[in-house]
């Protein structure tokens, strides 16, 4: 009989609120014995379709509005979100609390604080407040076999506004949290992945990333255009595997520059990496030092890949180094599907349609101009940013001592590669 009575309501009150342009949603997860909570507070003026009851002077009537928000925390929440334990999905929830809060209210920071202020007393009947200065939370409780299955989510909040921020945060039952952060729809995720969900995920991420990367690209075409045999490609594959995984790594582990200057630096080296190639297979396309050229342009390009893996890093979970070998694992594969392409093709072209020669310049000459006009734009952008030299303090020493050392390792290891290199291949 409520459920008709809040159709009844909407119905005739119907007012078509506009949908509102940029939301946060804030959400807690925790699965204890055999029930799973979830909190959820969303701002009220996402919840459309219905005029809120109001007091003189437009103020909320939080009395009148009290007995409708169950209905709602199912219609615009619940019924939008879908949670899975060990793969199967949880049947609807028990609506188990529901409330408005001021937009100063800040006990969503934790999950104990969430579930105290929304199992606590309601706002005060007389607190002038207007519809769309509150936010709207919720306690959703389902039934599950186990607080140790495996979870998963699909938050499906993306319709509450044009542009919805997800903030999830999900308590594990020994007490840790895992947090992510979501933009629209992210699909199914999982909240604690495995370390084979982790690293399935990282390597279709990697594969698809090389492939996505139309800068990367180019720079592989730039070296292997003089190289078309399987001996030298795989060396120049792995050296610059190696170096970008390096960087990666580094990046990952909070060893890179963190100033606002530096992604559009690495960006305008990259394209600077793909002119200075493709201008040396235009005056002299030798392949016998490309792998030490592909190892040092690919510790620029793992810095690349570091800025776009950076915020898909939460969905390691407890695999960070496992994510980030799998990453590099799919850009390999990436990489081995690119060359598999681009290798007959050249030998192809350089065979039936131009000498091989004049087909180099030719390519490098399309490349290059590409190159240059990114490595324009890109340092137009990096000038924007102001370089301040850090501060001679004895952090600034032992960074840049640390930075020493890892030069000095890297010299080493390729000076002691060139040396086990048969002479034919130096």
């Amino acid at each position: 009989m409520r459920f008709i009575a809040f159709i009844a309501i909407c119905g005739a009150a119907a007012s078509g609120h506009d949908i509102p342009g940029d939301i946060t949603v804030h959400a807690f997860v925790k699965p204890s014995g055999q029930r799973l909570q979830l909190l959820a507070r969303v701002p009220l003026k996402a919840i459309r379709d219905l005029d809120f009851p109001e007091r003189e002077r437009g103020y909320l009537d939080v009395s009148r509005l009290a007995p409708l928000l169950p209905d709602l925390a199912t219609l615009w929440i619940s019924d939008s979100v879908e949670l899975y334990e060990n793969g199967v999905r949880l049947a609807g929830p028990r609506v188990a609390a529901t409330r408005v809060s001021l937009e100063s209210d800040k006990s969503f920071a934790s999950f104990g604080q969430a579930l105290e202020h929304l199992t606590g007393p309601r706002l005060a009947d007389s607190e002038n407040v207007l519809w769309n200065q509150v936010w709207f939370d919720a306690l959703f409780e389902y039934p599950i076999r186990s607080e140790g299955s495996a979870f998963s989510i699909r938050p499906g909040m993306e319709g509450l506004a044009t542009r919805v921020v997800t903030v999830l945060r999900f308590v594990l039952p020994g007490g840790a949290v895992r947090a992510y952060e979501f933009l629209g729809d992210p699909g199914l995720v999982p909240l604690d992945p495995s370390l084979s969900q982790a690293a399935a995920r990282f390597v279709a991420l990697g594969f698809h990333h090389i492939l996505d990367g139309a800068d990367h690209l180019l720079f592989l075409l730039c070296l292997v255009i003089p190289l078309r045999r399987f001996r030298p490609l795989i060396l120049v594959v792995t050296a610059f595997t190696l170096a970008h995984s390096i960087t990666l790594i580094a990046s990952a582990y909070d060893l890179a520059p963190g100033a606002l200057w530096f992604p559009p630096l690495i960006e305008a080296l990259i394209a600077m990496s793909i002119v200075y190639m493709a201008l040396e297979n235009i005056v002299a396309a030798s392949a016998g030092h490309r792998w030490m050229i592909a190892f040092a342009f690919g510790l620029v390009h793992g810095f690349g890949f570091s800025f776009a893996l950076r915020e898909r890093l939460q969905f390691a979970g407890s695999h960070l180094l496992v994510s980030l070998l799998s990453f590099n694992i799919g850009v390999e594969l990436g990489q081995l599907l690119a060359l598999a392409i681009l290798v007959p093709l050249l030998g192809a072209l350089f065979r039936f349609v131009v000498a091989e020669r004049m087909g180099t310049i030719l390519l490098s000459a399309l490349v290059a101009h590409t190159g240059w006009h990114w490595m324009l734009e890109r340092w137009e952008l990096l000038r924007r940013y102001k370089f301040a030299w850090p501060p001679m303090d004895a952090a600034f020493l032992a960074a840049a001592l640390r930075c020493a050392m890892w030069a000095a390792i890297l010299a080493g290891a390729l000076w002691a590669i060139r040396r086990m290199l048969p002479e034919r291949s130096r």
